[in-house]
């Protein structure tokens, strides 16, 4: 079997042992277009009693979601998370134990790992965050290039600008990785563990130099 482009488990220590790992093989912005078809297969493989299930949404038995909150299926929320009033998860997602979501944090099509918080008005699109990552208020992941005439996100690796293939397409940030308030991922970013965005800078990994 060939060696995945991007290695999730260099990235994010429990990714061999989570519900995941069955997907190890696959590049991130394939998991993440897959989103909803996954997050469906995972929550039929759930311990019900386990979770409060309403149709495709499954909300474990000791998080706390405000009233508020906005929450769309397929999404599986996991053990002791808080999702405060006015957050939006959406689009397929999978969130491991203790994540918070703060007011008007949004995600969408999504795979989080545990103890990662989105403080206050962020947006993550198209993601995996690893464990204990923290977003500053207002930080921003951005799944698509709007700017250009061709969509496809880009992502940089050792060797070079590497195609996806995918329209959308945010980013993978390591195990506590810290992301400033107001600073923006561009599409396709591919954070090592404990990587930090400064505040109010501009991660674009399709051009060197870009501030960090």
């Amino acid at each position: 079997m060939p060696e995945p482009v991007v290695p999730l488990s260099q990235f994010i220590d429990a990714f061999a042992t989570s519900p995941l790992a069955r997907w190890s093989s696959s590049a991130p912005w394939e998991l993440t277009s897959l989103s909803e078809a996954l997050v469906r297969q995972l929550l039929a493989e759930l311990v019900a009693n386990e979770f409060n299930i309403s149709g495709e949404i499954a909300i474990h038995k000791t998080a706390t979601v405000e009233s508020g909150a906005v929450l769309k299926g397929p999404l599986i929320l996991g053990p002791h998370c808080f999702v405060a009033a006015g957050a939006y998860l959406r689009g397929g997602n999978w969130v491991a134990e203790r994540c918070t979501f703060g007011p008007g944090a949004e995600l969408k099509s999504s795979f989080v790992f545990s103890g990662t918080k989105l403080a206050h008005f962020n947006f993550v699109g198209d993601s995996i965050l690893g464990t204990d990552v923290n977003l500053e208020a207002g930080s921003i992941i951005c799944n698509y290039r709007n700017e250009r005439e061709n969509k496809e996100v880009l992502v940089r690796l050792r060797s070079g600008l590497h195609h996806t293939g995918c329209e959308k397409f945010g980013a993978v940030v390591g195990d506590h990785g810290r992301i400033g308030a107001n600073a923006v991922l561009a599409p396709g970013a591919v954070l090592l563990p404990r990587t930090v965005v400064r505040r109010a800078s501009l991660l674009d990994s399709e051009v060197l130099g870009a501030s960090t």
